[in-house]
This record gives C-alpha cells, sequence and structure tokens, in this order.
C-alpha cells in the first residue's frame, strides 16, 4: 500500500486503521498518523476522477471505461474499492461507464444495481468509450494491445490508476498517459 496509486480497499487494512485509532482513543491516546492514513486513502480514491474531469471537462454523455474492479487482483472482493467511488463519481457526473475485471463483476453488478455495462472482454469495453480508467493491478491489464487500445478508444486516453505501464512506451503507442504520482503526469515524445 505504500505506492503511489488511486487507493486501498478490502476488508482488512481500512478496518484495521479505524479500529487501532479507536482502541487508542479508548485508552486515552490521541493517534495523529493513523487517522490522517485513513484519510489520505479515502482522498486519494477521488484522484482518478479529478484527473478525468480536469481533462475531459463536462463529463456528461461521455463513456469511461474501467478495466478493474476488486480492490485488489486475484480477488472478487470490492469492499471499499476505488472503482466503487470513481463509478459513482462518473454517474454523478453525468457520464455511462463500460467495465471489465476478470473475477468481481458479478458482486460488482450486485452492488450498482445495473448502472454500469459489464463486458466478458477487457477490449470491448473501450468500444464508444472515451478514456480508459485501470483501477486493479491484474497480471492481465500489464500487457495489453495498445494499438488495439488506440483503435478502440473515442480518444486515444488512458487514467492509470496503478501506474501499471512506462509513460514513454504508452507515449510511443500514441495514446495519451496519466498516471499518479509520477513526474511528469502526462508522458509526451
Amino acid at each position: 500500500f505504500i505506492y503511489p496509486g488511486c487507493g486501498y480497499g478490502g476488508s482488512c487494512f481500512p478496518k484495521d486503521v479505524r479500529a487501532v485509532t479507536q482502541t487508542a482513543r479508548a485508552h486515552g491516546y490521541e493517534p495523529r498518523i493513523l487517522p490522517a492514513v485513513d484519510a489520505a486513502n479515502e482522498a486519494q480514491k477521488e484522484v482518478l476522477f479529478a484527473k478525468i474531469q480536469d481533462r475531459l471537462g463536462n463529463l456528461i454523455g461521455k463513456t469511461i471505461a474501467i478495466w478493474g474492479l476488486s480492490f485488489k487482483p486475484n480477488t472478487d472482493d470490492m469492499r471499499e474499492a476505488s472503482s466503487l467511488v470513481l463509478i459513482r463519481a462518473l454517474q454523478g457526473a453525468g457520464a455511462k461507464v463500460h467495465a471489465y475485471d476478470p473475477e468481481s463483476m458479478k458482486a460488482a453488478e450486485s452492488m450498482l444495481s445495473g448502472a454500469v455495462e459489464f463486458y466478458d472482454d477487457p477490449y470491448m469495453a473501450l468500444e464508444e468509450a472515451n478514456a480508459l480508467a485501470i483501477l486493479t493491478e491484474w497480471k492481465a491489464f500489464r500487457s495489453p494491445d495498445f494499438s488495439k487500445v488506440k483503435e478502440l478508444l473515442v480518444e486515444p486516453l488512458i487514467f492509470d490508476g496503478r501506474n501499471l505501464y512506462d509513460p514513454v512506451a504508452v507515449a510511443t503507442a500514441g495514446i495519451e498517459y496519466h498516471s499518479i504520482g509520477r513526474s511528469p503526469n502526462k508522458a509526451k515524445l
């Protein structure tokens, strides 16, 4: 959880940080670091939405494809997943959402009650999308066919919440790339 990204989730770490904070308070100690960690993590979950909105402007009628819904790879667990924060923010701004995840689409579908179009293939989710946002660092996402990504997106634009790609390699493929915690955040050739 120390890497720059779009925040951590799950059933354990967020709960444990809050529980240790409450335990400390119950024993008369006011912890300063743990509440700051929790607050920073919650704010981090909003970073991709801000980047998307800053770049695309008004999101009404735009479509964002999301790769990765679970809070981490190799699970279908959606508890406190960053994707939920982004999806709700996008929908609140009037955007449509296309989504793909290798394991958690059924769990996500029950949580999002039909508000997202789910796809069985990651590339199908890109069709008619204005941009791609990556929220979970699944191994399957580490080496995409960038020429296919560029061809399918309305705009060749990736927002990478897990810093999966080398910015120069993505720029070389002709795709505008925004990641988190890197300088420069937008790679140019």
